[in-house]
């Protein structure tokens, strides 16, 4: 297995290029997305900046768990309190160094995600897939309840409450998300929810010129206190968003987290989710010493990372009483070609839906 190699960010350079899946464990099929640029001769392999659809051989997997084995020792229990205490300020920091030059705006997602794009939340009704007349109409009236009960909703000060499709992004950042659905999205019935753990964040995108509270409304939140009020009652989001940042909470807190913002989610509403797979570069490239517990790691600015398997991530959103429409590996080969380096990466992708009748204990 070549040796990974260049400085990854904390989204480990996320592709704008398009993506080729491969099978998951939990029964997708291979199916091209737009990225269809594939190595067959590996002499050919600095012709392009990346290649599609890598598959490791049984060699470089071997090889990968061996060098995240080696460096698996986890640091003394007080330290990563520490990191888990402090991650707010750690955050804090990142944006205050690189306010909004660190990220590229993820102009791909519109392909990957399409319910993000205008002609997706212009034609919802039609997304939510129902054939029988009447199933139509009891959920045309329960739409009708959950809508009504959003605008009476107790503070009434509520953003957004006569928009038609709402999109929530967790982990907004500085709005390389967020901007580009508002840009591209001309629905006028879209409003979008956008928050973040850092509150440094949250006002880079509110002090962004493209910032507009009659169609978004960006708020400080952490998404591991599942205590904590969203500004949106539940069953109220017709999409929630997750880019890379799902794997910056600690393991133990991942499952709570998804099921609090299940329940945000109208009957027939999505997660999108897209993440760090087990063995990507940015995980072999962990040295000794940043190892808080398995496949979970510690950064040099003290942000933390975690690296998922799709049965994971297909575990904790079915936990939820989530229904999988896509759980697939991404697997792409980047290469530098002036310095003749090659870096594998691994992502995984996902979309659960909530179903369209909930079970009478469970409805939001």
């Amino acid at each position: 297995m070549a040796a990974p190699h260049a400085v990854v960010g904390v989204e480990g350079g996320s592709s704008e290029t398009g993506l080729i899946q491969s099978d998951s464990a939990t029964g997708d099929v291979k199916r091209p997305q737009f990225g269809t640029r594939f190595l067959t001769d590996p002499r050919q392999v600095f012709q392009h900046n990346a290649w599609d659809n890598v598959e490791w051989t049984e060699e470089q997997e071997a090889s990968a768990k061996k060098k995240v084995l080696e460096n698996s020792q986890p640091l003394p229990s007080e330290k990563q309190e520490e990191y888990d205490c402090r991650a707010n300020e750690y955050w804090n920091d990142f944006y205050t160094i690189h306010e909004n030059r660190f990220f590229k705006d993820r102009h791909w997602l519109f392909t990957e995600f399409p319910e993000l794009a205008p002609q997706c939340s212009l034609n919802h009704e039609s997304r939510l897939e129902v054939s029988d007349d009447s199933q139509k109409d009891g959920l045309d009236q329960e739409e009708q309840r959950r809508e009504a009960a959003a605008v009476s909703h107790t503070d009434g000060d509520i953003p957004g409450t006569s928009a038609t499709y709402r999109i929530l992004e967790v982990g907004c950042g500085v709005g390389n998300t967020v901007f580009p659905i508002l840009k591209t999205n001309n629905d006028p019935g879209l409003f979008v929810y956008c928050c973040d753990f850092s509150s440094t964040a949250v006002e880079l995108v509110k002090s962004n010129p493209e910032y507009d509270p009659e169609r978004c409304f960006a708020f400080v939140h952490d998404l591991s206190d599942v205590e904590a009020n969203y500004p949106v009652p539940d069953g109220t989001l017709d999409v929630i968003v997750l880019i890379f940042v799902l794997s910056a909470l600690h393991p133990d807190k991942m499952q709570a987290s998804i099921s609090r913002l299940a329940r945000l989610l109208k009957p027939g509403g999505v997660m999108l989710l897209r993440d760090y797979g087990r063995y990507d570069m940015a995980q072999l490239r962990f040295k000794k010493g940043r190892c808080l517990s398995e496949n979970f790691y510690v950064r040099g600015d003290g942000t933390r990372v975690y690296f998922f398997t799709q049965d994971e991530l297909h575990e904790m959103f079915t936990e939820a009483g989530l229904e999988k429409v896509q759980n697939l590996v991404d697997r792409r080969l980047q290469v530098n070609r002036g310095k003749q380096l090659t870096m594998y990466r691994v992502w995984i992708q996902c979309k659960y839906r909530k179903a369209l009748h909930q079970p009478a204990e469970t409805q939001g």
